[in-house]
């Protein structure tokens, strides 16, 4: 799963500013973005899935074509809101782990190393060797002189699952609309479709906004890669 952002309890940033909305204060852009292209993908598959169902029962069957995908997105919201949660647990009884294992080592380069496991990734490209272990020693000192927090589940982290929860079951949202403005199931079910493939192409190209790459380029990608996604769902029986 996709790292989060972590707020405080009090609804600030983990740089202690505050930000404007939920989406910012609790879940980074690639985050946000991916619940999004996950609830097209699966809004998709559906509905590309569904032209016999249209095709047999007409207006009927596109009405439930419509309940049974807002119905798969509710689930799959509450399903991920769920993963959220737990992996902000996760996160945490890892950091609970680690002070854990430096308070209980003596040995000063044996608790550096553990430090080292979980930083080097992330910090071994900026700083160089000597600044590292200046680094993990005054992180073992610190653990070593404060009491370790215990992995509890905080009010951020039910906001940032909320969060989370809307952003896949909003992702619905654009399949709904045309069937609510056409009579016709058939074009519903087409004007619908194509809404989706753009909505994967903008998701592509707002990612590219944080990452290398053009975001032309990268909404292309993303359109192709989603479609291709989709067809195998459907192939699979997904």
């Amino acid at each position: 799963m996709a790292a989060r952002a972590e707020a405080d309890a009090d609804g600030s940033s983990p740089s202690g500013g505050m930000r404007g909305s939920l989406l910012d204060r609790y879940l980074d852009p690639a985050s946000s973005l991916g619940e999004i292209l996950f609830g097209l993908i699966m809004t998709l598959t559906f509905t590309l899935g569904a032209g016999i169902l249209v095709e047999d029962e007409g207006r009927a069957g596109a009405r439930e074509l419509l309940i049974a995908v807002l119905g798969c997105n509710l689930a799959w919201g509450i399903i991920d809101a769920a993963f959220y949660l737990v992996d902000q647990w996760f996160d945490r009884g890892r950091r609970q782990r680690l002070g854990l294992r430096v308070r209980a080592t003596t040995d000063d380069r044996a608790a550096a190393a553990l430090v080292a496991d979980e930083l080097d990734e992330v910090v071994g490209n900026v700083i160089g060797a000597a600044e590292r272990a200046e680094l993990y020693a005054r992180i073992v000192a610190v653990l070593r002189t404060t009491s370790v927090p215990r992995a509890t589940i905080k009010r951020s982290d039910l906001l940032g699952a909320f969060t989370s929860f809307w952003l896949v079951v909003l992702g619905t949202a654009p399949a709904a609309i045309p069937f609510v403005i056409f009579d016709d199931a058939r074009l519903a079910l087409r004007v619908s479709n194509a809404v989706l493939l753009a909505m994967l192409f903008v998701t592509g190209y707002l990612w590219a906004r944080h990452a290398v790459g053009k975001p032309w380029r990268v909404g292309l990608g993303f359109l192709v890669g989603g479609t291709v996604l989709v067809a195998v769902a459907i192939a699979l029986g997904g």
